[in-house]
């Protein structure tokens, strides 16, 4: 007999496993924007399948979805490589991502809170630290987090989800250079931090853009620089 009213218990969802594929492509995506992988290093299917512990066929896989998604090149003849960016772009995408942030620095001083300024100087703090120790990934990974705490203290969803496809992108240009932009950068954060814990919209802006700019101009003299001469 059914009892009215009384609804029998849902099961949950079945959680998918992640494809052998993904978890290959993530893992060696991690070591091109970590730069354990450098810009025109040569992949070898071979060495990547000992280093992660699987066949050649998802590493394989895994190639093919990075090329899709520009990340390595693949040569006919000679194999895959990681990609190496030309200047022209990495200028478009840094042109791009100091509009998008300094947007982002102007609605985050209209719109964070207590907590999220809090965060953004618990993030300086530790970048600061990591600067001092010369522990340069560690300072990549600190300026990566506080642009990306600015960004979701703006409270654009939008915004957020336009900001997060170059973000990636913007962390591995910007590894070359952070030993050189060094303290004057977390000085600009320590700035910036100021202007949106004070409401200044149109300060924080300029402060991100000029910042963004300084760092632009910073890895495209590097570049620059290690382009051999014709």
């Amino acid at each position: 007999m059914s009892v009215v009213g009384v609804r029998a218990p849902v099961p949950g969802r079945i959680a998918r496993p992640i494809p052998l594929r993904e978890s290959v492509q993530s893992a060696i995506l991690d070591m091109i924007v970590n730069r354990e992988l450098q810009p025109g290093e040569h992949l070898v299917e071979n060495e990547l399948a000992a280093l992660l512990g699987v066949s050649r066929q998802p590493v394989r896989e895994a190639l093919q979805w990075l090329k899709n998604d520009g990340w390595v090149e693949l040569r006919p003849g000679q194999g895959a490589f990681v990609h190496a960016p030309t200047l022209e772009e990495a200028d478009h995408l840094l042109s791009v991502r100091r509009l998008l942030e300094a947007e982002s620095a102007a609605l985050a001083a209209r719109n964070a809170d207590e907590a999220g300024v809090a965060r953004l100087r618990e993030i300086y703090q530790r970048g600061i630290q990591a600067l001092a120790d010369d522990e340069v990934d560690e300072v990549v990974r600190c300026n990566a987090e506080l642009h990306a705490e600015v960004t979701q203290l703006s409270r654009n969803g939008v915004l957020i989800e336009l900001t997060s496809t170059v973000a990636q992108r913007v962390r591995w240009l910007h590894a070359p250079v952070a030993r050189n932009r060094g303290q004057a950068s977390w000085d600009e954060h320590l700035d910036l931090i100021d202007a949106i814990a004070s409401g200044q919209a149109s300060r924080a802006a300029e402060i991100m853009a000029e910042h963004t700019e300084h760092t632009r101009r910073s890895y495209l003299a590097s570049l620059a620089r290690s382009v051999p001469a014709r």
